[in-house]
């Protein structure tokens, strides 16, 4: 496996231009729902124009839902004050050759209006916004997201004419670690790792998973927000791959019945000097990574939008599921929703409740919120849990995405923490997915997650 290749420099971009090695330069920003939106650029009019200036895009951008609708309820954008522009400036540290098409590369853009101000509830700013609250304690987020997908032999375009229903899936039985499984698709997860590794991530390895079809591809983690980047990278590049070679996979939560697509995630916390702070002398969890952890506990209810934002994510929290039901942390305990692993360096924490369909940037600024929180208030650790967390009593994560907006709207750490302006925002992302689904029919959560979440 090739290692990780670094990010490009505009001088290293202008000479594969001039060579004819890069006609596209995609500049991308990742919205609500964690998808990229932006626009292709004729590579030499992108260094001619866009790299210096940036580019507009339409408002709307921020305040749709997952079918692109137009609805209310947005302070930000609407018809009221005419859907205008906001400004995607590049951000050329992202800067990245993307080889499943040809010619081409890209760079995420951060949001900001004419003024020169941020756009406060765009995600990466959301995290950015974190992330900076924590440097002021002398920290840095180091974080990996494990991403699960399910892998069909049907095309994308034949699983929408079929309403997602009589699906043929790449596997037929639980390959959970089977290398004969995944040797089944092999071809596939061969060109995505590869292929992800030429972008710019370092792979680490793929493995089976227990529903039929469901594969899962690891990398290694990174500072906080180049895991957010390269997460958004990889998901959609992984469909577009998929799609190349006549197949579909999907990340959403939960597919059917059978297990969910998880997206768990891990965190560790670094000094100034790069030495990480989780683990005390004596190889026991520090002072800090208590009470950082003890921040995630505390803030886990209030902040559960931010790990389950759609209707269907909730459908994965079934007891003796592998998905978290108990408000708990235990050491390398799966029945816990938080769960410490390893040793020294290697010390950190695991959230469990994300699925596949989390927008990443808004999931890893609320774990860093969540530990500040904890930080600042000195908060103390309770017992771990030691034996099965689905049965012992502890409070319970919400059940539905009604239940996690109305805590989000309510809680003082979230207000505190994000600001109103921020809460607003995703409190009417939920109402809007909620009045969806509450005029919905049949089939609402296939043809809405499938493919787009």
């Amino acid at each position: 496996m090739a290692d990780r290749t670094p990010p490009l420099g505009t001088d290293e971009l202008r000479v594969l231009v001039e060579r004819g090695e890069v006609d596209t330069v995609v500049l991308a920003f990742t919205d609500m729902q964690g998808r990229l939106q932006g626009k292709r650029f004729a590579a030499s009019f992108f260094l001619d124009e866009v790299l210096e200036h940036g580019t507009e895009g339409c408002n709307y951008l921020l305040a749709v839902d997952t079918d692109m609708n137009t609805v209310d309820g947005f302070a930000m954008s609407s018809w009221s004050n005419g859907y205008g522009d906001f400004a995607m400036r590049p951000d050329l540290t992202t800067l990245r050759r993307i080889p499943w098409h040809e010619g081409t590369v890209l760079v995420m853009a951060d949001l900001a209006w004419e003024d020169g101000s941020p756009v406060v509830a765009a995600p990466r700013q959301i995290l950015r916004r974190q992330l900076e609250r924590l440097a002021a304690h002398g920290l840095s987020a180091h974080v990996g997201t494990e991403l699960e997908f399910i892998v069909f032999k049907d095309t994308y375009e034949q699983a929408w004419d079929r309403n997602y229903r009589g699906l043929t899936p790449a596997n037929q039985y639980n390959v959970d670690y089977s290398v004969l499984g995944t040797g089944r698709i092999e071809p596939l997860l061969r060109r995505i790792r590869n292929e992800m590794a030429a972008a710019g991530l370092t792979v680490e390895s793929a493995k089976g998973e227990c529903n039929p079809g469901q594969h899962e591809i690891v990398f290694r983690y990174d500072e906080a927000l180049v895991t957010c980047d390269q997460h958004a990278v990889y998901k959609t590049g992984s469909k577009e791959i998929a799609a190349q070679e006549g197949v579909a996979l999907t990340f959403m939560a939960k597919f059917n019945e059978r297990e969910g697509n998880s997206c768990h995630i891990h965190l560790s916390l670094q000094d100034a000097g790069g030495r990480s702070v989780m683990a005390g002398e004596d190889g026991s969890m520090s002072p800090v990574m208590r009470h950082f952890l003890a921040g995630q506990l505390a803030a886990l209810r209030d902040f559960s939008l931010l790990y389950a934002p759609n209707i269907n994510s909730y459908k994965r929290f079934q007891p003796g599921s592998f998905a978290p039901t108990a408000v708990a942390w235990g050491h390398d305990n799966r029945t816990c929703a938080l769960r410490v692993v390893g040793h020294g360096r290697s010390m950190r924490f695991e959230n469990r409740l994300p699925g596949g369909d989390v927008n990443p940037y808004l999931a890893v600024a609320g774990l860093v919120a969540a530990g500040l929180h904890g930080i600042a208030h000195e908060l103390e650790l309770p017992d771990a849990c030691e034996g099965n967390a689905y049965t012992a009593g502890y409070d319970q994560v919400p059940t539905t995405l009604r239940e996690a907006a109305a805590l989000w709207e309510d809680s003082e750490v979230a207000r505190e923490a994000f600001g109103d302006d921020v809460v607003a925002h995703y409190r009417n992302m939920a109402r809007v997915e909620l009045e969806a689904f509450d005029a919905a029919v049949t089939d609402w959560e296939l043809r809405r997650s499938f493919e787009r979440l």
